[in-house]
């Protein structure tokens, strides 16, 4: 992070100037207008506004609170400590922390290195996100879904993606653009959103989370990150080989947890590929069906058409005239 920016939210607040001179606890005035510690998202954002950031008060004790809205937990220098169901969740520098509506959790006192951002997040706000990652993109599908719970299950995506260049890039863009307030850039920063959420969906590898049926949740992960790295030559029969489950319980697994059996999601996933490999290159057909995994071109061609109501050919040229992919 460029060492101007990060001198600024190293600056005292006068949140933080009041706790230094002995007020010793939070200002839940600030936070809540209720009894019970719930941030509220009215006290926290612009009446119309579905993101807003900020930088986490140090120096004190958050005792255990929810807000109703996502909150994401950005580490920009040290770390920040959650106590979440009991358990400690560190958030190093780079890292990324989703906490769910309504999860409840408490935040140990940061020390004056300890420089983190709050992002706080209305759930519509990841329609935009959910748009640019396609209708079909079940990995996406999955964490979307997370993320629009609102019932108080200790829910949480803590993405380790410190190395993840492209993520800690754009981090920095919107962080700037909110911090410094040049302009009213709400529709860059949404967008801009939308493009770290497409890039996390695709370092699941470096994910953590709590959620119900975590075990169920990780292995259905799992299985949608296997497929979309690995779907050229993706089988069943080595999913199971590399999870050290059966066959019939880890079917049942994905079906349950995705809506999909494990052959739809595969094939949902060569036919994106290859409607995408139609409208953004020159290659042959047939070197498209043999790229995204499939022998049979006749068998191609009808689930082709199944899905997209036309031939490969007349998909290629209607897309290419409007310079848009159709998924």
């Amino acid at each position: 992070m460029q060492r101007e920016l990060l001198e600024r939210l190293r600056e005292i607040t006068e949140e933080e100037r009041r706790i230094l001179d002995g007020v010793g606890e939070v200002d839940k005035d600030l936070y809540t207008s209720g009894k019970d510690f719930t941030v509220d998202s009215k006290k926290m954002l612009e009446e119309g506004k579905l993101l807003a950031v900020r930088t986490h008060t140090r120096f004190v004790h958050f005792p255990a609170h929810r807000h109703n809205f996502i909150e994401v937990l950005y580490v920009c220098e040290g770390t920040l400590t959650n106590i979440i169901d009991g358990k400690s969740i560190v958030v190093h520098k780079g890292e990324l922390l989703f906490l769910n509506q309504f999860t409840r959790h408490e935040i140990l006192p940061a020390g004056e290195n300890d420089i983190a951002i709050n992002f706080m997040v209305l759930p519509e706000f990841f329609d935009v996100a959910y748009t640019m990652a396609g209708s079909n993109n079940v990995l996406a599908d999955f964490l979307v879904n997370v993320l629009r719970q609102d019932e108080e299950r200790g829910e949480f995506l803590h993405f380790k993606v410190a190395e993840v260049l492209q993520i800690q890039n754009l981090l920095e863009n919107i962080i700037y653009s909110m911090v410094t307030g040049k302009g009213n850039q709400s529709r860059i920063n949404q967008t801009t959103m939308g493009l770290i959420f497409l890039y996390l969906v695709d370092s699941v590898q470096y994910v953590e989370m709590r959620l119900p049926n975590q075990y169920e949740n990780m292995v259905s992960m799992t299985t949608l990150d296997y497929i979309e790295q690995q779907y050229k030559n993706a089988t069943l029969t080595e999913l199971c080989e590399k999870l050290h489950l059966p066959m019939h319980s880890l079917s049942k697994m994905i079906k349950k947890n995705t809506g999909f059996n494990f052959k739809e999601l595969l094939q949902r996933k060569r036919l994106n590929k290859a409607a995408e490999l139609m409208c953004d290159t020159d290659l042959p057909v047939s070197d498209i069906i043999a790229a995204v995994g499939y022998e049979n071109n006749s068998y191609f061609h009808r689930v082709f058409k199944e899905r997209y109501h036309m031939t490969p050919r007349a998909f290629r040229m209607k897309n290419r005239r409007e310079m848009q992919v159709r998924l």
